[in-house]
């Protein structure tokens, strides 16, 4: 008699021990997560075909404490630290002391071809980087996939009478990297 209730004893001490384990768990990715990631849903059509409009993706907001945004990063910000506009959401193709420059529709890093292979490399308007552009030590060329809709750092509120034309990003405005797609299920994963 005295067996089975030191097995029953061990057996609710070890139960006991896994819920607390998986809610211990639950607790530290609830405040990982809410401390350092969040939820944005994508507002237009510039990232498509990468994030169409509507898209929900998770952006770390922690990683950038560590490391700078590195080509090909797509990144969301506040155009020129606009605390009332939307956040974009939109490609880093420059970093702070590139050269960059758009030349007959296409974008050039340091005299090289930059491509996202996206499909949607060819743009119309070349704004700012129609001649070339050096980046100052905290601002990043940031383009959408899909060129020929996005407003990204090509336009600056001088050049377009518009408030929240971004131009060259600076590091203080950048909010996180995406770093997945949520949803729609059928297109989660990595952008």
């Amino acid at each position: 008699n005295k067996k089975r209730k030191v097995i029953r004893t061990g057996m609710i001490q070890n139960a006991v021990l896994w819920i607390g384990e998986c809610v211990l768990a639950f607790a530290i990715g609830c405040i990982l997560v809410y401390y350092f990631m969040t939820s944005l849903t994508c507002v237009g059509q510039a990232m498509e075909p990468t994030v169409e409009s509507g898209a929900q993706v998770l952006v770390n907001r922690f990683i950038y404490s560590l490391a700078s945004p590195k080509p090909g990063d797509v990144i969301v910000f506040k155009p020129n630290g606009n605390a009332n506009a939307h956040y974009y959401m939109r490609r880093v193709v420059g970093v702070p002391g590139d050269r960059v420059q758009i030349l007959e529709g296409f974008i050039y890093i340091n005299g090289e071809l930059f491509e996202t292979g996206t499909g949607n490399e060819q743009m119309d308007y070349s704004g700012v980087a129609e001649e070339e552009l050096t980046l100052g030590k905290d601002e990043y060329f940031v383009l959408g996939d899909h060129r020929s809709v996005s407003q990204d750092s090509r336009f600056t509120p001088e050049t377009s009478n518009d408030k929240n034309a971004p131009g060259p990003v600076k590091f203080e405005n950048i909010s996180g990297k995406v770093i997945l797609r949520i949803w729609p299920l059928g297109k989660f994963g990595v952008p």
